[in-house]
């Protein structure tokens, strides 16, 4: 699908203002590095997801990794969604922005003890199950507690996503969920399961997908697998599509699913089933909704190419080192240069610390503000401070006005929980 409104994209021109608010004055203001979101940009995608859904029963779980700022979740609390969480420290976040417990649903392969505990002492509305250790140490934990968990099997499917390859999770090689004839022999040992309601379904095959097909195959997959479970006398009462829906990172090349067709996609495939349907769409809400504001530090000519170095790194998006993703650049100005190539590459000590190889941009100079566009969704959630680099800011930005969502991190905020040794003690 492309960008939806004008208005509230990225500039891929030389404007210098986003969702009203003059990014030159705010990146001078606030410093850079610097993450930006569009309000306005979220709830337009979220707009446009619920007007598809419109009439059918279904419940929109937003994946909390691709952006785990309060202030993102808040907005998915002001839009009635839930949230699909990989962790207690997800869950904390997401109740703190407001989200009820009865709309979280925890997947992960590794959920601990403790957090399944504290997810059980939540009240949480569902467990994605993704292994019969899992499974068994549920019941007993909900056993121990005298209530009752509901869960979903993550059957996988054994479908290739045709994303790249480290965000594939719907193979049979893959870490992620367990096969249908597993999952079979769990519904026919059901009955013993005192203190875990199965009764869902769940399905997530990859991240980035551009392809409807691997969509439509694995639905399928588990349409049918949900078919022969009802007819053998076991109640579905819910399942969850998952989520992976791409966006365009690169213009001209990448070209998204329509909502509208993917949500057509899950009517075809689950037309007559009766329960909730949930999705946990992540990157397709956030994505194209953020950028990350970096200012050239110099630039530097060296005996076969021409460096073009930022004070952003792969501390700030990890994407094009993690996975040779593509996002586009370009500097925040009006004023018209002659084009030149550079490696656009920040200052972290690594080879891999690089944004871009054999970049076409307008000539750049020290001082120069640029642009990395589509870093709305694993960004700043992926952050790190390697090299004691601190965290950089995240700004909300709203229809002219703007407000710091999360403070740029200080070096005392860095070492706060470090110590030198003063006494030793026995374990």
């Amino acid at each position: 699908m492309t960008n939806m409104a004008t208005t509230t994209e990225p500039p891929r021109t030389a404007d210098i203002s986003w969702d009203g608010v003059d990014l030159q004055a705010l990146a001078q203001k606030l410093g850079t590095p610097c993450h930006v979101y569009s309000a306005t940009a979220i709830r337009q995608r979220i707009g446009a997801l619920r007007a598809a859904l419109h009439g059918m029963n279904a419940l929109v779980c937003y994946a909390a990794k691709a952006n785990s700022n309060v202030a993102i979740l808040q907005l998915m609390t002001e839009a009635g969604f839930g949230a699909d969480i990989v962790s207690a420290g997800e869950m904390h976040r997401s109740l703190r922005a407001g989200i009820p417990a009865q709309r979280i649903v925890f997947s992960g392969v590794g959920k601990s003890a403790d957090e399944i505990v504290e997810a059980l002492s939540a009240g949480i509305a569902r467990f994605n199950v993704e292994s019969a250790d899992e499974l068994h140490l549920l019941q007993r934990l909900a056993a121990e507690r005298g209530v009752t968990a509901y869960a979903a099997v993550r059957v996988n499917p054994d479908v290739d996503a045709l994303t790249h390859a480290k965000i594939s999770t719907g193979k049979s090689e893959n870490k992620f969920g367990v096969g249908i004839d597993e999952a079979r022999r769990w519904f026919a040992e059901s009955a013993r399961l005192t203190h875990v309601r199965l009764d869902g379904l769940h399905v997530h095959i990859g991240s980035q997908m551009l392809d409807p097909d691997p969509i439509r195959m694995a639905l399928r997959r588990v349409a049918d697998f949900w078919r022969e479970l009802v007819a053998a006398g076991h109640a579905i009462n819910s399942i969850d599509v998952g989520g992976g829906l791409g966006v365009c990172y690169r213009a001209g090349r990448d070209q998204p699913i329509a909502i509208e067709d993917y949500v057509a996609i899950i009517r075809h495939a689950l037309a007559d089933f009766r329960g909730r349907i949930l999705l946990e769409p992540g990157r397709w809400l956030a994505a194209e909704a953020g950028a990350l504001l970096t200012r050239v530090i110099r630039v530097k000519q060296g005996r076969q190419r021409r460096f073009l170095v930022t004070d952003a790194a792969m501390t700030e998006l990890l994407r094009p080192s993690l996975y040779d993703a593509w996002h586009e650049i370009a500097p925040v100005t009006l004023e018209a240069r002659p084009v030149q190539t550079y490696d656009i590459v920040g200052p972290v000590c690594e080879t891999g610390d690089t944004f871009a190889v054999d970049r076409e941009l307008p000539r750049c100079e020290a001082g120069d503000l640029l642009m990395i566009r589509t870093t709305g969704a694993y960004g700043a959630s992926m952050a790190s401070n390697y090299n004691s680099r601190p965290l950089a800011a995240e700004v909300l930005l709203d229809r002219g006005r703007y407000a710091v969502v999360r403070q740029r991190q200080t070096f005392e905020d860095m070492l706060a929980g470090e110590r030198p040794v003063r006494q030793w003690e026995n374990a």
